[in-house]
């Protein structure tokens, strides 16, 4: 016969308990614990699992061994039916008064209540320089104005050479009427003669 499923699941958490069996580990004292991990409240005292990390109920509180009731590791009704051994039925050693646990608690309320998040400025991102290759492309490349509705390059190559044509023909003209014999002005001569330089008797 199979087992129900509450019989599977983590066991309700009983406040009070009369079993009389008790943890061989030390007791476990609540100044070792911080504030907001036990609540010392006579309706609900309780405290935080060291080992399984979930809340107890502390039985026998006003008594003169209080200890923690016996639990499963997981939550009632959804996590499976694990007993913690090495929480359960652990003493525990009330040093801490209700007043003083109570000062603290609300002394590190107002601590953090007025804190802030903090905004993450994140530095802007340099632009990454792009490389020699596409630099060259970029100059090489038409302006966009040039394109002139996405006509193909040697086209355009074309009409810009009918356009700088006759000017270059004209310069090309004028370089040719010039003497044969001019030199420009405080340049040297360019010598005609082969030297050959003679070897010095030894």
């Amino acid at each position: 016969m199979s087992a129900s499923p509450l019989e599977r699941t983590a066991r309700p958490r009983r406040s009070r308990t009369r079993s009389r069996t008790l943890n061989s580990r030390p007791a476990l004292a609540l100044s070792a614990l911080k504030p907001h991990q036990y609540d010392l409240r006579r309706d609900c005292a309780s405290l935080i699992c060291p080992d399984c990390e979930t809340w107890v109920p502390i039985t026998g509180l006003r008594g003169t061994a209080p200890k923690v009731v016996p639990h499963d590791t997981g939550r009632t009704w959804k996590d499976a039916a694990v007993r913690c051994r090495l929480g359960s039925n652990r003493l525990v050693t009330v040093d801490v008064a209700v007043k003083q646990w109570q000062e603290r608690l609300e002394d590190g309320h107002a601590d953090t209540g007025h804190r802030r998040r903090t905004t993450v400025r994140r530095k802007p991102k340099a632009a990454v320089a792009p490389a020699v290759s596409q630099i060259a492309a970029q100059k090489q490349a038409p302006a966009d104005d040039e394109r002139g509705n996405d006509r193909p390059l040697w086209l355009l190559r074309k009409k810009q050479w009918a356009a700088t044509e006759s000017s270059v023909r004209d310069a090309d003209t004028r370089r040719a009427q010039l003497p044969a014999g001019d030199a420009p002005l405080g340049a040297a001569p360019v010598p005609l003669k082969t030297l050959h330089p003679e070897r010095r008797a030894s």
